[in-house]
Order: structure tokens, then C-alpha cells, then sequence
């Protein structure tokens, strides 16, 4: 039984003791440090240990792995700490408040021999499973283009979120989720980056952005990511050269069209539509394609990283891990060129 220690009792730091005590068997939390004391009031019903001070936590011998929910700003002095304590470190993302840091932490974690990832759980999404199944499937065939976007309208909560220092904002929040996804999903280097990024409401950080992304296999993408859009555009949208895709909200699943005949006839004179005369945008004829319905599923999945981070941590096989340090690097340097490409207002032209 391995056990945690929680660094940061607040939102994240509850949610992550509720998925190790209800789905990994082989682990349990042992205690938490957070600054604030006043957070210590509920650890009685979840019988828990309070730590006075996050050495105190990291001198416990029985401690084998540190989870760090605190505000971005602290989670390099904390994973550093952890790991040459002897601990295995689990970091809330983004992993770091830039790759620069995260360099420091990884030297530090070869050092030490220590496991240090971070908690990319929407890879386990269940929507981004269906669209992930149909990509690398190819149920559609090939994608060109890939739009992914998280909306709403009740901008950033009024807390460290809003504040540069702690690293706020939307690139860092969402953006970090959307990115590590797509590069899940597409297996070749970014090759172009564009992006917009807006701070409508704050002046420290960005509350709404779009990056456009084209991988060097051809595939492009957009993430947008906004906190002032009262009216939502659909979760995922994707365009195949076999047929298209919808996914409107996490709940939803997805509508399929798949192409069935690719020798189309097209009508002799003029198709007289809704947008007026044309033969371009017309509709198909009938029997060219097929719509089909895929269900979400009706469990998530999402303990599976942790499940794995137990098998790395009980067979000393590293590998094992579901986030390894390069696509932690990956993710930090698109949004590093995101930024970079805003803030000047050029197309990066890399190789990530």
C-alpha cells in the first residue's frame, strides 16, 4: 500500500483523495499541508493527518508519493523538495509556470531516481476517447482539420487565477489540457503556430485566446479557448477526407457523417438552395453518405493515471508512467510560442 501526502488542501487536493480512496486500491492518503490552517477543519471526517509545515510531510518515512495542488507559482520549490526527499511527486498542471523550470525539476528528478510527472487527466475525457477511437482508427478517414474548444461566460474565478504571479490565466488553466490532447492525438511535430490571445477583463492574464497549430503531417488544428461567449460553438468539430464530426458538449457523444460513395455525380445545371444558386455548396445526393451516433460512456476512466503511476511506482519501471517529461516539455513549449506569437503578432515557424 502506497501511501500520499497532499501538498494543497483545496479543490484539486480533495478531488484527488476522492479518486485515490473510492478506485486505486493500492493507495491511500495519508495527510496534507496547506498555508492555510483554516483548510485543516474538515480532515477530521476524512481522517487525515495535518502537517504543520511541508518539511514535517516530507520527513515521513511513510510517505512514497507527494501530490502538489497548490497555485502554479509553487510548484517548483515544492516537486524539488519532494524529490530530494526521496518522494515520487505527482504535479497538478501546468506542470510549471514555464519550460525553463520544468528543465530544473526534471535534472532534480534524475538525480534523486524519483518518478516526476503531471496530472494530464483529460486524456481520459470520455468525449476525447470517442474522437480519439475515430482519428487513429480512421473511421473517417484522414483529418485536416480539428477545431477543440472549451466555452463560457462567467470569465476567470476571482482568485490566484487572476494574478500573473501565480500563474493565471487561460493558456495555463485550459489551454494546457486542449494542447497536451491534441498532441496526443496527432503523432507529428508542430511545425506552424499562430495564435490571439485576449485579456478582456484582467490586465495580468489572458481570459480568451485561439492558437492555430499545423503539424508537419499535414493535419491542422485550432483550439479556442474563451470565457466571455455566451453562445457556445460545439465541443469538438473534426474534418476528415472520409466524413465529418460533432461532438457538442462533454455529455453529448458525437454525430457522425461518413462518405460512402467518393464518385459523386454532380447535378448538369445550376442547384438552386437557401444560399442562393450555386452547385458548390449544395447538398449531396441521398445514399452518398451515412449519419450514425457514437454514446459517450457511461463511466469515466479517469483513475487511470493514477492506476499507472502505482505500477510505475511498484515495478520501478518508469515507462509505465502515463505522462513522461518530454510530452510535459512539448505541451509547455507550444504555450510558451502561443504567447510568443501573440505578443509580437508573427507566425512561429519550429519544429515541437
Amino acid at each position: 500500500m502506497f501511501k500520499m501526502g497532499i501538498i494543497g488542501w483545496g479543490g484539486m487536493g480533495h478531488f484527488h483523495e476522492k479518486l485515490v480512496t473510492n478506485k486505486i486500491s493500492r493507495m491511500e492518503v495519508k495527510g496534507v499541508y496547506d498555508i492555510n490552517p483554516k483548510k485543516y477543519e474538515d480532515l477530521e471526517e476524512f481522517g487525515l493527518i495535518a502537517y504543520e509545515t511541508a518539511e514535517e510531510m516530507l520527513q515521513d518515512r511513510e510517505i512514497d508519493l507527494v501530490l502538489i495542488s497548490t497555485p502554479n507559482n509553487f510548484h517548483k520549490e515544492y516537486a524539488i523538495k519532494a524529490l530530494r526527499a526521496g518522494k515520487h511527486v505527482l504535479c497538478e498542471k501546468p506542470v510549471m509556470m514555464d519550460s525553463e523550470e520544468l528543465e530544473e525539476v526534471l535534472a532534480v528528478a534524475k538525480e534523486t531516481g524519483k518518478i516526476f510527472t503531471v496530472h494530464q487527466n483529460r486524456r481520459w475525457d470520455r468525449d476525447y476517447l470517442i474522437v480519439k477511437d475515430i482519428i487513429q482508427n480512421k473511421k473517417i478517414g484522414t483529418p485536416f482539420f480539428i477545431e477543440s474548444r472549451v466555452q463560457g461566460a462567467r470569465g476567470i474565478p476571482g482568485d490566484w487565477r487572476c494574478t500573473k504571479v501565480a500563474g493565471g490565466g487561460m493558456m495555463l488553466d485550459w489551454g494546457v489540457h486542449l494542447i497536451d490532447q491534441l498532441l496526443m492525438l496527432i503523432d507529428s511535430p508542430v511545425v506552424e503556430l499562430y495564435a490571439q490571445v485576449l485579456k478582456l477583463k484582467y490586465e495580468e492574464v489572458d481570459d480568451n485566446f485561439k492558437l492555430m497549430m499545423k503539424f508537419e503531417n499535414g493535419v491542422n488544428a485550432l483550439i479556442e479557448i474563451g470565457t466571455h461567449h455566451f453562445t457556445t460553438l460545439p465541443r469538438w468539430y473534426i474534418n476528415c477526407d472520409g466524413g465529418s464530426m460533432t461532438i457538442q458538449d462533454w455529455s453529448s457523444g458525437a454525430e457522425v457523417v461518413r462518405e460512402l460513395d467518393t464518385e459523386m455525380d454532380w447535378e448538369m445545371g445550376i442547384v438552386y438552395t437557401a444560399a442562393g444558386p450555386t452547385r458548390t455548396m449544395a447538398a449531396r445526393p441521398k445514399g452518398t453518405t451515412e449519419t450514425y451516433h457514437v454514446d459517450i460512456a457511461e463511466k469515466s476512466s479517469n483513475h487511470m493515471l493514477h492506476e499507472m503511476l502505482v505500477d510505475a511506482m511498484e515495478s520501478g519501471d518508469y515507462s509505465k508512467v502515463a505522462v513522461q517529461p518530454d510530452e510535459a516539455r512539448r505541451s509547455m513549449k507550444i504555450m510558451e510560442a502561443a504567447f510568443k506569437s501573440s505578443a509580437e503578432g508573427i507566425l512561429i515557424k519550429d519544429r515541437i
